[in-house]
């Protein structure tokens, strides 16, 4: 198999892009979205390590809280105040 695509400019490294994303400003709402996915997370942490014995529908919704919250979280770091330029880089 032929890997010469990959030398092709458009390929381009996309997780340098990922971090410059998250080091730059981020828009209002998804600060707050950011915040509300950590809240989601450690409630669902709390659920998970709670010392008595929960019933298995609420260990399950538990998983979820933690998995959606990590996705909102990551998702809404990602997001960037648009200016109005276009960077084709």
């Amino acid at each position: 198999m032929k890997n010469s695509n990959l030398q092709d400019p458009k390929f381009k490294d996309h997780l340098k892009s990922f971090f410059a994303r998250c080091t730059s400003e981020t828009p209002p709402f998804f600060k707050k979205l950011r915040l509300a996915g950590l809240v989601t997370v450690a409630a669902g942490t709390a659920l998970l390590a709670a010392p008595v014995a929960l019933p298995a529908a609420l260990v399950t919704v538990a998983g979820y809280l933690i998995v959606g919250g990590t996705v909102a979280s990551a998702m809404s770091q990602a997001a960037i105040a648009d200016d109005g330029k276009k960077n084709d880089e």
